[in-house]
């Protein structure tokens, strides 16, 4: 299934990191009274997993399929970052050259990604991640904020509480 194609996929926005802790509250109390239900190709787990490696890859460094995407694909999407930064991010997008479209969304249980998300957080919070993006190269503290708050919203649209 194409995740754009999704028909009860929930828009989300974040302005902040503690808008993503609260989103994450109420799915947390989903999967406590059993009703979190996911729409699109991953499960919950997923989701969440992909999102914290995302903000770890700041940090820790990014996989080499990350940082072998071809240079004009770069120069595109480059000229594309406050598109990126700002706007909603499109569904259904996936990398190329790398298997699956993407990395980072190991099927863990939802309590460890949570806790993993959740930490993720706090270290963006605290501070900036200290490698360069492979796309967008250095960006400040409050980009790569607002980069982790639009794909938070992309992935966590696909999971419902209720």
């Amino acid at each position: 299934m194409n995740p754009a194609s999704v028909s009860d996929y929930r828009t989300l926005t974040f302005r902040l990191i503690d808008d993503v802790r609260r989103e994450l509250d109420l799915l947390e109390a989903a999967v406590a009274a059993g009703t979190l239900r996911s729409s699109g190709n991953w499960t919950a787990g997923q989701n969440i997993s992909h999102l914290a490696a995302f903000i770890d890859y700041g940090f820790d460094g990014y996989p080499p399929e990350l940082t072998k995407t071809p240079w004009i694909i770069r120069v595109i999407l480059k000229r594309m970052k406050n598109r990126f930064l700002y706007h909603r991010m499109k569904r259904g997008v996936y990398i190329p050259r790398v298997k699956g479209g993407t990395v980072g969304a190991d099927d863990a249980p939802f309590d460890m990604a949570a806790g993993r998300l959740r930490a993720g957080l706090d270290r963006l919070e605290a501070s900036a991640p200290t490698a360069s993006n492979p796309i967008f190269g250095p960006m400040t503290h409050d980009e790569w904020k607002s980069l982790q708050l639009r794909h938070c919203e992309l992935h966590l649209g696909y999971l419902h509480p209720r």
